[in-house]
């Protein structure tokens, strides 16, 4: 099965890639020092890409996002799923072809060559960990939010230490088990969804005028089209979850069937659920006010529909969904530096498998450890946009990928979904992918293309030699 032809080569330390022992099995993933067991199912990984999804979209941006386009923000989230979709399908492919932890990276390093998997695999570390930064800190605001609501005002010179705590318990949890981490991850969105569905289904109600009193109608647009286009490039950093799934293909029950419903299915429920929350809270207040609350303008959209309680179901909900993302986000993480270290593109201590876990903890320790420093720094804005920007280049160059190994064909690439309407959907997959960063900051652009330059010097420096393109483990 392994191409091992385009696979060799040694980094500065040495090491080659681990090829050989990788065994695939339905029931786990085995390697020569340990295995990855198969414990998730449909609903494991629906929970994985919602979860890690539902965060900043419904409880951070819409205040940020109706300040910048008015209602049509709801016209961003719609064109951020639609990006989504198009990526997630060809991710689907290659999931099922290659059902290895490490995701994206590890489709590109075999479809474009090491250059392209380096810089990809490193860029998606930094990413993640920018990107659960910004979760983390959301999280703190959160936490002090919902002491506010319960009669203790603590200020928030203690939302910073909050996330530093949490951060790292989520680090702890992992090291423990994929299993424990999933279970916490369940249970989050079966609650989180069902708190949205009851302040959804009674605000949908309330802003079509079927219940209370009839919400005054404001122009869709006020801002022209330009800002629909750049708003979704902010608010796309909510659909970030979805790929999450495939870095957890090797964990994953008959993933020819599931991983694809989990990444579709996860992008659908949630894009209905943004471009519903934007409906409800431009209803409640119309843009002008909702950019004033800012950040935490849902609580002050709780509180409109439904009181008091209303306000604290929003600041629970705020606060789980920063908790779900962050602890999804770390756990994508280790493994996206478990599959570049595997393959010899970062030294090798860094796949170590804890034995009594079965979990990468030096990895994990590598994905907590940053994040924790950034959390510090409190700057995470800026942080939020830049792990957009580098996920973007990923789905880009997986649609490329894609459209490479389909052309290639080579012996052992046998997906078990293939993308429906091929050419087209990866084409535009990736067209669309690197448009959206041409909305983005220039502050952004000019951070994202900094890291990927770095990225690239350590390639040079560390792996230059190191082949993989065309190798499957």
């Amino acid at each position: 099965m392994s191409d091992s032809s385009s696979v060799g080569g040694t980094n500065v330390d040495g090491e080659s890639p681990q090829l050989e022992p990788t065994v695939e099995t339905d029931e786990a993933t085995i390697t020569d020092d340990a295995e990855l067991e198969r414990t998730l199912g449909l609903t494991g990984g629906l929970a994985i890409g919602i979860g890690t999804m539902i965060g900043a979209g419904i409880f951070v941006f819409p205040g940020l996002a109706a300040g910048q386009a008015g209602p049509a923000a709801a016209g961003s989230f719609a064109i951020g799923a639609l990006v989504a979709l198009l990526v997630a399908l060809p991710t689907s492919e290659l999931a099922t072809a290659m059902p290895k932890s490490g995701g994206g990276y590890y489709y590109i390093s075999r479809g474009l060559g090491t250059l392209a998997g380096t810089v990809v695999g490193l860029s998606l570390w930094f990413g993640l960990v920018f990107a659960t930064a910004f979760y983390l800190v959301g999280f703190g605001y959160y936490a002090v939010d919902t002491l506010a609501e319960l009669g203790v005002a603590v200020g928030d010179g203690l939302v910073i230490p909050l996330a530093l705590l949490f951060g790292a318990g989520f680090t702890v949890l992992n090291v423990t088990g994929t299993e424990n981490a999933a279970k916490l991850q369940n249970g989050i969105v079966a609650l989180l969804l069902s708190i949205l569905v009851v302040f959804l289904g009674y605000g949908g109600l309330d802003a079509m005028g079927l219940i209370g009193d009839p919400s005054a109608p404001e122009q869709f647009a006020p801002f022209g089209t330009m800002p629909i286009l750049t708003t979704a490039a902010l608010v796309f950093t909510s659909y970030l979850g979805f790929a999450q799934v495939a870095t957890v293909a090797g964990e994953m029950k008959d993933p020819g069937r599931n991983l694809p419903l989990a990444m579709v299915g996860s992008v659908l429920i949630v894009g209905v659920l943004y471009v519903a929350t934007i409906f409800v809270a431009t209803s409640a207040f119309g843009s002008e006010r909702l950019a004033e609350f800012g950040e935490t303008a849902m609580v002050e959209v709780g509180r409109h529909y439904l009181g008091a309680a209303g306000a604290v179901a929003i600041v629970f909900g705020g606060l789980l969904a920063t908790m779900s993302s962050a602890n999804a986000s770390i756990l994508s993480t280790s493994r996206a530096i478990y599959a570049v270290s595997k393959d010899a593109l970062l030294p090798r201590r860094a796949s170590h498998i804890n034995l009594r876990y079965g979990t990468p903890h030096v990895a994990l320790g590598m994905a907590g450890g940053p994040i924790l420093v950034l959390v510090a720094t409190g700057r995470v804005e800026l942080l939020a946009e830049v792990a957009s920007f580098l996920h973007l280049v990923m789905y880009g160059l997986i649609c490329v990928a894609l459209l490479v190994l389909r052309r290639d064909e080579p012996e052992w690439y046998d997906p078990d979904f293939r993308v429906p309407g091929y050419p087209v959907v990866p084409i535009l997959g990736a067209l669309a992918s690197f448009a959206m960063i041409g909305f983005m900051q220039r502050a952004s652009q000019l951070l994202g293309v900094g890291i990927m330059l770095a990225t690239a010097g350590w390639y040079a420096y560390y792996a230059r030699d190191v082949t993989l393109r065309g190798a499957l483990q």
